[in-house]
């Protein structure tokens, strides 16, 4: 019999200063059993840091014919493709044939290692953006979970500060390759 997801519920009161965008949340991520913690929370915080009204998670980490987050418009063109982890160039290159604005989230501690492997084939897509968490980050995120979350989300000067009750956590993101 195959392990159902876990849902949890997050509700989020955003204010990104940087691409004025303020907004309430209420969104329901469904955690797959293969997923981990902190992919689950990195793949919310980029739901934060590309926040649109349009904007959706896919569904799922076993779907590759999907992103892990779109923002797909009305003609159904895709806007933005989102991806999560160290993904491969084949993934990537079909990811920036459709659509028009790729973004890489990279987190984990073999990061740097996966980079110096793939940096000189990824620099070839203009519209792919790479951007990674450090370990540190993931490892506090992942003590913000809980079935049912509450977060303040202030987004300004490229940095992101999440509150969930008294504990308040700095979170940025450092760019390996720019959008070209």
């Amino acid at each position: 019999m195959a392990l159902k997801s876990t849902i949890y519920k997050a509700n989020i009161e955003l204010a990104d200063m940087d691409r004025n965008y303020y907004d309430s949340l209420q969104l329901t991520i469904a955690k797959h059993p293969s997923e981990t913690d902190q992919r689950m929370m990195v793949r919310l915080i980029a739901f934060l840091l590309n926040a649109h009204t349009d904007l959706s998670f896919g569904k799922g980490v076993s779907d590759e014919d999907e992103a892990a987050i779109s923002l797909v418009n009305y003609s159904g063109e895709i806007n933005l493709w989102i991806e999560l982890g160290q993904v491969d160039e084949k993934r990537l290159k079909k990811a920036c044939n459709k659509a028009e604005q790729v973004k890489l989230y990279s987190y984990g501690a073999s990061v740097n290692t996966w980079w110096s492997q793939v940096e000189n084939a990824l620099n070839k897509f203009g519209k792919l953006t790479v951007e990674y968490f450090e370990q540190e980050t993931c490892d506090a995120l992942v003590n913000f979970i809980s079935r049912s979350m509450d977060f303040q989300c202030s987004i300004q000067d490229g940095q992101m500060w999440l509150t969930s009750n008294d504990e308040t956590l700095l979170i940025e993101t450092k760019v390996l390759k720019p959008p070209q």
